[in-house]
């Protein structure tokens, strides 16, 4: 599925805007954005990433954009063009259609940040760019990622090419062959994988590689904020879906240094690391676990292996806890029949047979519109159904609210008295 990157938002039914926000906060926030990307006007992609663009206002949906839409939805109002983002639909830092345009749109922030607002921005912008350009690709699967083969390969590569961008000279060549060695020993495990992973890393990867690009001063300053992102990413207890994130924003680092040119990338899952491995001759042994296990000893492979025995105790111990939250315990469930959901890739725990855990979500569907905040959502791997706690659970009509989350259900449907106090969201029989 294609992964869009959740802000973890305040509760929605709050009628009060974020303070210091306006619409003259939104007009220099936008002379802000389109000077970021006159500056680079089209040199590392081919063309001006400047669009139309939204600013959403989480704690009222109040839109301030910088064009209208084709439908008259949004008002003029000093300067930009306002108006209200429906209920049921998602906010997420992504590309959304409304009122018959296109606009990247961007979740502000709970208090003022340029970064991240002009981050969040290019993010945007860069994933409308890749829609008209036909680079974003329909479906991909990495949960192999999970595989603890998979995650001792994938951090050894991590570590490589750490030194790589740290280093230069001979050092860094071998850092990089080190990384490509590494990357090659994972793909012989899982080579059904490999268009899925070179999906998710371009998707989501070249996009933080161009919004930390263009919203940072410097080398260093890039650098800084890519290798935290890294350390954010690199102790999640599941990199399914949100190791892609990252890993194609390094290999892009590198072929940046190399002054790759971006727009020769003209396929959904263009080979990241097949570029960089043309880009500074590395020549890779005919089988890469060959030697990928001599090499893995000048990584610390002992201290990884540790790292990933704690995450298996770990997730043990909470998959008791989950199994008794989710399963013994009273649980409200929803069945999903075509569902749009957001989530920070930070947030979500693979869980094996059990699914996948996501301590914050977003999610809307045929039935309404879900809301979840730091307390956890059980979804099964087939994306089917949805289960969180009934803790404290209160229906007001169509508005049903438990510990940490809210449900707004669209007209026709109703949670329905289950087993055991649990409950069910079911459309209503005419």
């Amino acid at each position: 599925m294609i992964i869009t990157t959740l802000v973890i938002l305040s509760s929605c039914n709050r009628e009060t805007g974020l303070e210091w926000f306006s619409t003259r906060k939104a007009g220099e926030y936008f002379d802000i954005v389109k000077k970021i990307c006159d500056s680079d006007n089209g040199i590392l992609w081919g063309e001006n990433l400047h669009g139309p663009l939204m600013f959403i206002d989480n704690k009222n949906r109040v839109i301030y954009s910088n064009v209208p839409d084709s439908e008259g939805l949004l008002k003029p109002r000093d300067g930009i063009y306002t108006g209200e983002l429906p209920k049921e639909r998602l906010i997420t830092n992504n590309v959304i259609e409304f009122g018959g345009v296109k606009f990247g749109m961007v979740p502000l922030p709970e208090t003022e940040d340029s970064y991240r607002i002009a981050a969040r921005s290019v993010h945007s912008l860069f994933h409308l760019y890749q829609e008209s350009q036909g680079l974003k690709p329909s479906t991909f699967n990495t949960r192999h990622m999970n595989d603890r083969n998979a995650r001792l390969f994938l951090k050894l590569e991590w570590k490589a090419l750490t030194g790589a961008i740290e280093s230069s000279g001979e050092e860094r060549n071998q850092a990089i062959r080190d990384a490509l060695v590494f990357r090659g020993a994972r793909r012989e495990l899982f080579p059904n994988a490999i268009a899925d992973e070179n999906k998710f890393e371009n998707y989501e990867g070249l996009t933080t590689f161009t919004y930390m690009k263009l919203c940072t001063s410097d080398r260093e300053e890039f650098k800084s904020k890519l290798l935290e992102y890294l350390g954010r990413i690199y102790n999640n207890t599941s990199y399914a879906l949100g190791y892609g994130f990252v890993h194609g924003a390094l290999y892009a680092t590198l072929l940046d240094d190399k002054s790759f040119d971006f727009k020769q990338i003209q396929t959904s899952d263009f080979d990241l690391g097949e570029a960089v491995s043309a880009a500074y001759g590395v020549v890779l042994p005919e089988l890469c676990r060959d030697v990928a296990g001599s090499l893995a000893m000048n990584y610390d492979l002992p201290a990884i292996r540790i790292e990933e025995s704690e995450r298996e105790a770990m997730i043990n111990e909470r998959t008791r806890k989950i199994v008794t939250t989710y399963f013994e315990r009273p649980v409200m469930v929803i069945t999903m029949e075509s569902p749009n959901f957001s989530f920070e890739p930070e947030d979500i725990n693979f869980l094996d047979t059990l699914g996948t855990l996501y301590e914050s979500l977003r999610v809307s569907d045929n039935w309404g519109k879900l809301t979840v905040d730091d307390v956890g959502a059980l979804i099964t791997n087939d994306l089917r159904t949805l289960r969180i706690s009934a803790k404290e659970m209160r229906i007001e009509r169509n508005h049903i609210t438990g510990e940490g989350w809210h449900v707004i259900l669209n007209d026709g449907w109703h949670a329905e008295d289950g087993k055991n106090g649990s409950y069910a969201v079911r459309k209503q029989m005419l």
